[in-house]
C-alpha cells in the first residue's frame, strides 16, 4: 500500500550552511534505506510558503492568491511517497526520517478510488 509522508515544521539548512552536508547525508541515507526495502516511490522538498500560489474556483470564477490558502503554524516542507507492506512499516520508516527529530511526519495512506485513472501517460 502506498503512503504519503508529509513533513511539517522542519527548518532545513541551505547549501553553504555548515550543517547542510550533514543534513543532506542523513536524508540521502533515509532514501537509501527506503530503496533497500523496496518502498521508495518519490520524495521532494518544497520551496518556502512565499513561493506558493493557491487556486480555487467559486461560482465559475478562478481565484488565484499568493501564498498558502490558510494561515497556520504548521509549515509543510516536503513529502515522501512510499510503497510499504503495511501501516507498521510506514510508521517505522517515518520514525527513521531525519526530519522527525525536529518536526512532525504525518503518515497517510493513499486512497484507491474505483475508476480513477492517474496512470502515467
Amino acid at each position: 500500500m502506498k503512503y504519503l509522508l508529509l513533513i511539517y515544521n522542519c527548518d532545513r539548512p541551505e547549501p553553504g550552511d555548515p550543517q547542510f552536508e550533514d543534513a543532506l547525508a542523513r536524508v540521502n541515507a533515509f532514501a537509501d534505506e527506503c530503496r533497500r526495502r523496496g518502498a521508495w516511490v518519490a520524495g521532494d522538498p518544497l520551496t518556502n510558503d512565499d513561493a506558493a500560489t493557491t487556486v480555487a474556483v467559486r461560482e465559475g470564477r478562478t481565484l488565484i492568491t499568493d501564498g498558502p490558502f490558510v494561515e497556520t503554524r504548521e509549515h509543510l516542507g516536503g513529502y515522501y511517497v512510499l510503497d510499504c507492506r503495511d501501516l507498521d512499516e510506514a510508521l517505522e520508516l517515518a520514525a527513521l526520517c531525519p526530519m522527525a527529530g525536529q518536526g512532525t511526519i504525518e503518515v497517510r495512506p493513499l486512497a484507491k478510488l474505483p475508476g480513477l485513472d492517474h496512470s502515467p501517460v
